[in-house]
C-alpha cells in the first residue's frame, strides 16, 4: 500500500462518510478505522466497504495510549484524520469529565503517539485533527467566524475541544509535528445519530411524537451536507499546509424554527400528510444552558486555496437526508432501541478480525 492513514472515531457520523471515501478514492491507501463503538458509533455505517481489501476497523479507545502505541508499531501509520470526540453538547452539560477524559486527554495520547514514532520524518506525516466551530463562541447577528477568529467557548464540549485545538497547535509549535486543524459549521445528512436535531425530527415525525424545539427557535446555525464536508476533509489531509487552519461552512444560515418548518414540509409530503400536518408537532422546551446564538463560518481561506466550496443547496441536501431515512427505516429502528450494538458482535467478533479493547 502507498499509505497507511488512521482515521479515529471513524464508525461515527462524519467519520464513517470519511472512511467510506478514502476506501473508495484511494485503493492503494491502507485506511485503519479506529472507534471505541459508544452509542454513536456504529459499524452498520460501513456495512458496504467492510469487506474491502484496503479496509481494517479497530475497536480501541483513544485513551488507551498503550494500544495506541501497539497500532502505531502495527501499522506504521503515515497520516492520521482524528474525528473521535463526544460531541453532543446537552450530555457535556450532563457529565463533563468524559468530554475532558476523551477531547484532550485522548488528543494528547495520539499527538505523543505520533510525535514518538514519527520522530526524524515529519516531512512525510500528517497529523490533521477536526475541529468544531463551537470553540468560537456564540455571533450576534452580524459578523463570521475565520480561521483567525479568538477562541471563546461556552460548553464543556466546546471547551473540550478548544483545549484539543490548543495542544495540536502547540505540538505543531513546540516540537514541529506536521498538524493541520479544520473547524467545521454544523453537518447533516445519512448516518447521524438521532439524538441531533434533524434526525431527531425526522424520526420523531415518522411516529408523530412531538418535536422539541429550544427556546423560541431562535438560534441560528450554518448547516453543511456531511458529504461535501467529508470532500473538504480529502483536500485538506491531501494539499493543506502543516500548522495551517482551515474553516469549513456551508454559506447556509439558518434559524432553527425555519429549518423544522421546512423540514416538516417535506416529511408532510414525504409521508403524503395535509399540508401542516407535521408542524402541529412542534413543542417549544426551556432553552440550553448557556445556548449559543449563533454561528456562522466565512469559509474563503479553503476556497480560495483548495477550491473548495459546498456542492448541494440546503433543500438539495436536506430532501436527500429526508429520502436517506426514511429508505434505512431498519438502520434508524436499530439506532433508536440499541439494537445497532449487535452489528458489532454478529459481523466482527466471531470472525476474529478486529482488535480487543
Amino acid at each position: 500500500m502507498k499509505r497507511t492513514i488512521l482515521i479515529t472515531g471513524g464508525a461515527g457520523f462524519i467519520g464513517s462518510h470519511v472512511v467510506r471515501l478514502f476506501v473508495n478514492k484511494y485503493p492503494d491507501y491502507m485506511i485503519v478505522n479506529m472507534d471505541k463503538l459508544t452509542y454513536a458509533g456504529n459499524l452498520e455505517n460501513l456495512a458496504d466497504i467492510e469487506h474491502k481489501a484496503n479496509y481494517q476497523f479497530v475497536r480501541s479507545d483513544i485513551t488507551n495510549l498503550q494500544h495506541i502505541n501497539t497500532l502505531f508499531h502495527e501499522y506504521r501509520f503515515d497520516g492520521i484524520i482524528h474525528l473521535a470526540a463526544e460531541s453532543h453538547v446537552d450530555r457535556s452539560i450532563t457529565n463533563p469529565l468524559d468530554f475532558i477524559h476523551t477531547n484532550i486527554l485522548g488528543t494528547v495520547n495520539l499527538l505523543n503517539a505520533a510525535r514518538e514514532k514519527w520522530k526524524g520524518h515529519y516531512a512525510e506525516k500528517v497529523f490533521y485533527h477536526i475541529s468544531t466551530d463551537e470553540v468560537f463562541g456564540s455571533l450576534d447577528k452580524e459578523g463570521f467566524f475565520t480561521e483567525m477568529t479568538a477562541y471563546d467557548p461556552r460548553s464543556p464540549y466546546s471547551a473540550s475541544k478548544a483545549s484539543s485545538d490548543h495542544l495540536v497547535r502547540a505540538y505543531h509549535n513546540t516540537y514541529g509535528l506536521p498538524v493541520i486543524v479544520s473547524n467545521c459549521s454544523n453537518n447533516y445528512g445519512p448516518n447521524q445519530f438521532p439524538e441531533k436535531l434533524i434526525p431527531l425530527a425526522i424520526n420523531n415525525i415518522k411516529n408523530s411524537q412531538p418535536i422539541p424545539v429550544y427556546g423560541a427557535g431562535e438560534n441560528i446555525r450554518d448547516w453543511l451536507y456531511v458529504g461535501d464536508h467529508a470532500r473538504a476533509i480529502d483536500l485538506i489531509f491531501h494539499k493543506g499546509k502543516p500548522g495551517e487552519t482551515y474553516a469549513i461552512g456551508g454559506n447556509n444560515e439558518w434559524k432553527n424554527i425555519d429549518l423544522i418548518r421546512l423540514l416538516c414540509r417535506l416529511m408532510d409530503e414525504k409521508l403524503n400528510l395535509p399540508a401542516g400536518s407535521s408542524q402541529k408537532l412542534i413543542i417549544f422546551v426551556t432553552d440550553r444552558a448557556g445556548h449559543d446564538l449563533r454561528y456562522a463560518i466565512d469559509a474563503t481561506k479553503i476556497k480560495h486555496e483548495l477550491r473548495w466550496e459546498p456542492s448541494l443547496t440546503f433543500e438539495q441536501g436536506l430532501k436527500l437526508t429526508v429520502d436517506w431515512y426514511m429508505a434505512n427505516e431498519a438502520w434508524l429502528r436499530h439506532v433508536v432501541s440499541g439494537d445497532y450494538a449487535n452489528y458489532y458482535e454478529q459481523q466482527y467478533q466471531q470472525r476474529g478480525s478486529l482488535h480487543g479493547d
